[in-house]
């Protein structure tokens, strides 16, 4: 299987001379993780995500795409072999790779993202999932509670480089904060300011966390848990107890790795 098989073809650019402000519109608007940066020939030039996105403080910043965005970890060409592709992503810890038509020209061609191997398999080779999710959940995963201060988690985002987290009081599940909630939030943006340089208090993750969460028992299989992620676009989900107690994490990564021996 190759890449350009089950890329997504039509994943939207920007211009590297394009306004930061048209990259974070774009981005939150079509609820994109990447989103590639070309010149004018539509060479490749990097990626902007979300994670640039929320580090620009200002609405009106006169800042261009260039000026904002990242080289890709991975880039992928579109005859690599889709297992060396995702490997390479999974290894360097992403979900996304820019795809170009090759090396020498860089022309950008559309994304590559877990997605779109984990939709692939679902079809071909659901018996690789037939295990439950309390095999490949991660325990003890990193949680906020409802009360701490966005600016402090998305802090706890940029060093754990997480993109979402549980939220949790007395240890049961009660909702899931995410970069795309920090980004959809718009007036609540994380202020970077030190805590006693601040004139207002930030405000709590109970203003942005999504408390309708899909969440799922450990004994659920994990081709369940894929669908779902899927159909719903949906990056995390949550393992509970009878009790709604968390005990784990389920993400892309932890699906694709199984998909990808």
């Amino acid at each position: 299987m190759r890449v350009r098989e089950i890329m997504d073809e039509k994943h939207p650019y920007i211009y590297e001379d394009d306004l930061a402000t048209k990259a974070r519109a774009i981005i939150r608007d079509q609820a994109l993780r990447i989103l590639p940066v070309v010149d004018k020939d539509r060479r490749l030039l990097g990626v902007v995500t979300r994670r640039n996105i929320l580090i620009i403080s200002s609405s009106v910043s006169a800042l261009r795409a260039k000026g904002i965005m990242t080289i890709p970890k991975k880039i992928a060409t579109l005859e690599e072999d889709v297992y060396t592709a995702i490997k390479d992503l999974l290894r360097v810890g992403k979900w996304y790779a820019p795809v170009i038509d090759s090396e020498q020209t860089k022309n950008y061609k559309g994304v590559l993202g877990l997605e779109n191997f984990m939709e692939a398999l679902i079809r071909t080779s659901p018996e690789k999932l037939s295990r439950p999710v309390s095999e490949i959940m991660t325990k003890n995963a990193v949680t906020c509670s409802p009360e701490d201060e966005i600016d402090d988690i998305w802090r706890l985002m940029q060093d754990k480089t997480l993109a979402g987290l549980p939220v949790v009081r007395n240890g049961k599940l009660v909702g899931i904060v995410t970069q795309k909630d920090l980004l959809e939030s718009g007036g609540v943006l994380p202020t970077f300011e030190a805590k006693k340089g601040r004139h207002t208090a930030s405000p709590k993750v109970s203003a942005i966390m999504k408390t309708n969460v899909v969440a799922v028992k450990p004994d659920v299989k994990a081709i369940r848990v894929a669908k779902v992620m899927v159909s719903k676009d949906i990056g995390r989900v949550p393992v509970i107890d009878d009790d709604g107690k968390l005990v784990g994490m389920v993400d892309r990564k932890d699906i694709a790795t199984i998909l990808a021996k």
